[in-house]
């Protein structure tokens, strides 16, 4: 009987760990996109208006002001501005003087985790972000549709 249970226990445990894969960013079980296949969708949408620089992660980016002080962590309590459009130019999000609801930087989208660090305090940087590295294949509500890659221009006001 003991060693029913811990069978049980073990293939439950396999379970809820392969489930709790299918959230990892990149993962690709739900017809997600990867990087490079949002890539010439954000390179259109930069056009000649906004000139990026491309990160490793396939995240694009425009440091308009670099700030000062204090670069972003992980553990970082973010006072931001920000807009952020859809590749069609439909603003789904915008904020003013927001501390994102307590959350930190750790908990945002990948295309945050990534591309914040690289301002500081009073910056302002474009972000254009992958599906893979926003919400990926699951979209985010009704706001942003499944597999969508993203713009945001983001004003970093404060960093906690």
């Amino acid at each position: 009987m003991k060693k029913l249970i811990f069978a049980f226990v073990c293939f439950s445990g396999m379970g809820y760990f392969l489930a709790c894969g299918k959230t990892t960013p990149g993962y690709t079980a739900c017809g997600g996109n990867t990087p490079a296949q949002d890539s010439s969708a954000l390179l259109q949408y930069a056009d000649d208006s906004i000139h990026v620089t491309r990160d490793t992660s396939g995240l694009y980016f425009q440091i308009i002001d670099t700030g000062t002080g204090v670069s972003p962590m992980g553990s970082s309590m973010l006072t931001v501005s920000y807009v952020a459009r859809l590749m069609n130019n439909v603003i789904f999000d915008s904020t003013s003087n927001s501390m994102l609801g307590g959350f930190t930087l750790s908990q945002l989208i990948p295309g945050w985790q990534i591309g914040l660090p690289k301002i500081k305090k009073g910056g302002h940087i474009k972000l254009l972000i992958p599906s893979a590295l926003a919400w990926g294949c699951q979209g985010s509500s009704t706001t942003v549709p499944p597999n969508a890659p993203v713009y945001f221009d983001i004003h970093l006001i404060d960093v906690r």
